[in-house]
């Protein structure tokens, strides 16, 4: 069990800011926790100097059990950031996070970004995340640790404006991009990309699982 005193960290995605996360993180407040959401410079920083930043506010927070939230690219940020935890925690230097909730997040890859970055514009839009979607790391979850996944299905996005996107996806990332060995619990919910940044049942349902560690039924 959670309590009010755990943080929830929160992680935007691709294109996005901090603030972009406020809708949520008050959702959060409102079901009784505390939330930070720190910003990255998500396309004028390389992935490795973003997760450096991240993890360095990461380690600063080691006083008190930390869950995150991440959003899209946030999630694939959120799982190394992960990682590195469960490495400074065998070391002695850092308590491993409490739970993970990725939103929307590609962890198996994303096929809109590996298209669009086949062209000049698309990779001006990718900016430095281009060698993260040409190549997404293999991705994997420590012992005992929960994580669970949110998927939309409503197809309302840029992606899907400018890519051909088959079977259910919402509007930028593809339902099975959203899955991954070892999942706790994998909620498919009526939303679109951005649009479950506002939705009241995703707040919901991240809050169950932070609390308990499966999804509401």
């Amino acid at each position: 069990m959670t309590n009010a005193r755990d943080l929830v960290l929160l992680l935007h995605g691709l294109w996005m800011n901090r603030f972009t996360m406020l809708p949520l993180a008050s959702a959060l407040e409102a079901e009784g926790f505390d939330t930070v959401s720190l910003g990255y410079r998500s396309m004028m920083s390389s992935p490795q100097e973003n997760l450096a930043r991240l993890a360095a506010r990461l380690d600063a927070m080691a006083a008190r059990r930390i869950h995150v939230v991440g959003h899209s690219m946030g999630g694939v940020f959120a799982l190394a950031l992960l990682q590195h935890r469960a490495n400074a925690a065998r070391a002695g230097t850092a308590q491993i996070p409490g739970r993970i909730v990725l939103l929307g997040s590609p962890v198996a890859g994303c096929e809109a970004a590996r298209v669009v970055s086949t062209h000049a514009g698309g990779r001006w839009l990718l900016g430095k995340t281009m060698p993260l979607w040409e190549s997404l790391p293999v991705l994997s979850l420590p012992a005992g640790c929960e994580v669970g996944a949110i998927a939309g299905t409503r197809r309302i996005g840029l992606a899907h404006m400018l890519v051909h996107l088959a079977g259910e996806h919402d509007g930028v990332v593809r339902l099975e991009e959203t899955r991954m060995p070892g999942l706790a619990d994998h909620r498919v919910l009526p939303v679109s990309h951005f649009g479950m940044l506002v939705s009241r049942e995703v707040a919901r349902q991240c809050a169950a699982f932070l609390r308990n560690g499966k999804f509401s039924p």
